[in-house]
């Protein structure tokens, strides 16, 4: 028989360690089973059910269990989550009464929830600003900058990216399809720049330009592409969410499909259209 998918390895560390079981296709949802006193945070918006012994409490920042500092801690914690997009405030589920409970939390959009465990990756994963779901209680939710100027200028969604750091397992919601490839040393990988999901630390983010002034003017790919050289590993999205949102509100405005949208060329044809 196959191994139950709500049995994981067990490990001492500073987060819950809980079992979990990922539903659905194109639109998932994440169940985790918690044992009793055990946690589950998560953006808020994202539940779905719980059982009634799970109790919510919504508390500002990431609600981790090395959030100190009083008031201070928690707004600077607060902050880091206002400075990626997200909201003031997570939710945190506990189950406070016996044997096993559940609650689930799904994505807001059409694509695939990623469970990775963080003490498996070194402890820190850097992905998109909007990818956070879920996490085991004692998960750090913070932010990451890109550190050279010409990629905080023109690096676009992967300017400002989230840094989870912990020892737990954490859920991360990408777009569309999502393909994890690993890099050896000085392996170099070009992806749009919002279509990089998630890395790990020890990839090398950088930019590099698509190619000649045809390319750039006519391509429809913007300037830059994202260069990412290993070693390490990274997760590709194939469906960006502002690029999901660009297209239906392109379609709201009457502006079709047209090629080359990205391009001077989809602006000309949009003139002709009479859009």
């Amino acid at each position: 028989m196959p191994p139950s998918p709500w049995s994981h390895q067990r490990s001492a560390g500073v987060a819950d360690d809980i079992d979990f079981e990922i539903k659905g296709e194109e639109l998932q949802f994440v169940e985790i089973e918690l044992d009793p006193g055990e946690s589950a945070v998560a953006e808020a918006g994202a539940f779905v059910w719980k059982d009634a012994s799970v109790q919510m409490t919504t508390v500002f920042g990431d609600g981790s269990a090395d959030q100190g500092g009083g008031v201070m801690g928690k707004l600077l914690g607060a902050g880091k989550r206002l400075v990626t997009g997200e909201s003031l405030f997570t939710t945190v589920f506990t189950h406070h009464g016996q044997g096993k409970a559940r609650v689930a939390f799904a994505s807001p959009t059409p694509g695939s929830i990623l469970p990775l465990n963080l003490g498996q990756l070194g402890g820190t994963l850097i992905c998109q600003k909007d990818s956070f779901l879920a996490a085991a209680r004692g998960v750090s939710i913070g932010i990451h900058f890109q550190k050279r100027v010409m990629t905080g200028l023109f690096g676009g969604e992967g300017f400002i990216m989230q840094r989870l750091e912990g020892d737990g397992w954490v859920f991360v919601q990408m777009g569309g399809a999502l393909v994890e490839r690993e890099l050896k040393p000085g392996e170099e990988l070009h992806i749009d720049t919002g279509c990089v999901a998630a890395y790990t630390p020890s990839i090398d983010f950088d930019l590099v330009m698509a190619g000649g002034v045809k390319n750039v003017l006519f391509g429809g790919e913007g300037m830059f592409f994202a260069r990412l050289r290993g070693p390490g590993k990274v997760w590709i999205q194939s469906l960006p969410f502002a690029r999901l949102a660009g297209r239906m509100l392109q379609a709201a405005q009457g502006g079709g499909g047209n090629r080359g949208e990205g391009s001077v060329l989809g602006g000309i044809g949009r003139m002709i259209d009479g859009n």
